[in-house]
């Protein structure tokens, strides 16, 4: 089968391999749609940990071709959510399974979805309808971690919240902030992508910091961060409310610094957050997708396949583009 390997920083291909042989405890599933995401793009430069020669991919769904011992039936199409934390540490035991120091990531640490077959533990199998459009399915994943971030950051009904960025965790991010009954404004530079928020429930636009804050004077209740940019993280107080949050979402590369000022933080009383992962909210990420709760069908960019996603993955995202799905065969 094909399949699209990271075999170390710099050098992605899609390349011919064995199909996979189940572990004790997985499925097989047939990969019908997985999306890149920027942290692939973060794997290939070497600014996120990753084991060499992996089949890259975390964001994919598929239909079950073996069962395993697991009690799906083979037909079944399921989500895969790919972190396989070991329940055995200190941050399992407490709960804080994204912390996880075992934790095995499907895509990163044990081969992913940009593959015509993939393997992966059953338990971390999310059942879909299969009257659901597969590609909808990525983006169950991408809704986890949106989910998690903005369950930290609690946005409450009549709250201004500012999403800062408009890629795929910024335009979910603005669905779910208006689904808390908030007042949400999209800062973004992209005129497509200003225009796409506008459509999925942001109430404001603007470009710029100066922009934003001459709409909304006194900044935000809730910033959410997803851009993952050091000048977007360094804006965000300067666009928060005083007794305000700030929610970082966006990953920026290993490294990265960002100049802030803990006075201006501690004079007006500024919580500043960060979320990783997608602990416990792949289950309800899953059923909104189904239920049709979050729109992702206009984050859909464009269709590619398993061949032109090692190219994808080297090259910056053209303009505009919020994801490409990788559709295997």
């Amino acid at each position: 089968m094909l399949a699209t390997r990271l075999f170390k920083v710099g050098d992605i291909r899609t390349v011919e391999v064995a199909e996979p042989v189940p572990g004790p405890g997985d499925i097989v599933v047939k990969v019908e749609a997985a999306g890149i995401c920027g942290t692939d793009r973060h794997l290939f430069k070497g600014e996120f940990p990753s084991v060499a020669g992996t089949t890259l991919g975390h964001e994919f769904c598929g239909i079950v071709v073996d069962a395993g011992a697991s009690e799906l039936a083979v037909g079944t199409r399921v989500t895969c959510d790919p972190n396989t934390w070991c329940g055995a540490c200190y941050q399992c035991q407490r709960g804080r399974v994204n912390l996880c120091t075992n934790n095995i990531a499907t895509g990163i640490g044990r081969d992913g979805g940009f593959a015509e077959y993939c393997a992966f533990p059953a338990h971390k199998a999310h059942v879909l309808p299969l009257d659901l459009d597969p590609l909808f399915g990525a983006f169950c994943e991408p809704l986890a971690c949106t989910l998690h971030g903005m369950d930290i950051g609690a946005a409450k009904s009549g709250e201004r919240v500012l999403v800062i960025g408009g890629g795929v965790i910024g335009l979910l991010a603005v669905q779910l902030a208006k689904l808390a009954g908030c007042e949400v404004m999209l800062l973004t530079r992209s005129a497509s992508k200003q225009q796409l928020g506008r459509a999925l429930g942001a109430d404001l636009v603007a470009a710029t910091e100066p922009e934003a804050l001459e709409q909304w004077p006194e900044g935000a209740d809730l910033v959410v961060e997803c851009a993952g940019v050091s000048a977007t993280v360094a804006m965000s107080p300067r666009l928060t409310r005083s007794g305000g949050r700030i929610m970082v979402l966006g990953v920026l590369a290993d490294g990265v610094k960002v100049s802030i000022e803990p006075f201006d933080l501690l004079f007006r009383e500024i919580q500043m957050h960060f979320s990783f992962l997608n602990p416990f909210t792949h289950a309800r990420a899953s059923r909104m997708i189904a239920e049709g709760v979050i729109d992702v069908s206009a984050l859909i960019t464009r269709r590619i396949s398993l061949q032109e996603a090692s190219d994808v993955i080297a090259n910056a995202a053209p303009e505009g583009e919020v994801r490409a799905i990788v559709v295997p065969g």
